[in-house]
């Protein structure tokens, strides 16, 4: 790996067009972010609903992997009181 710029103005064009498209996808995520924490927020104020676990839960829905999820849970579960027996 290096840190040298390229000094080919076709090379440094690239390089500068890269760098425009990811700055578009960074402000596109950023856009999105907002709108999950406006949704978890009309949750909240709508159904009284949680917004950590609303968003736990809609991560899961995303990825469908409750089965890990539960699996997870039951792993900690069992180091947790496998710890503090006694």
């Amino acid at each position: 790996m290096t840190t040298q710029i390229p000094t080919n103005p076709e090379d440094l064009r690239q390089i500068m067009d890269a760098m425009k498209e990811i700055s578009n996808s960074l402000a596109r995520m950023d856009a999105e972010r907002e709108l999950i924490r406006e949704i978890l927020l009309k949750l909240n104020d709508d159904y009284d609903l949680n917004k950590k676990y609303m968003r736990k839960v809609a991560n899961i829905f995303h990825k469908q992997n409750i089965a890990d999820f539960k699996e997870e849970n039951q792993l900690v579960e069992e180091v947790y009181e496998s710890l503090t027996r006694g």
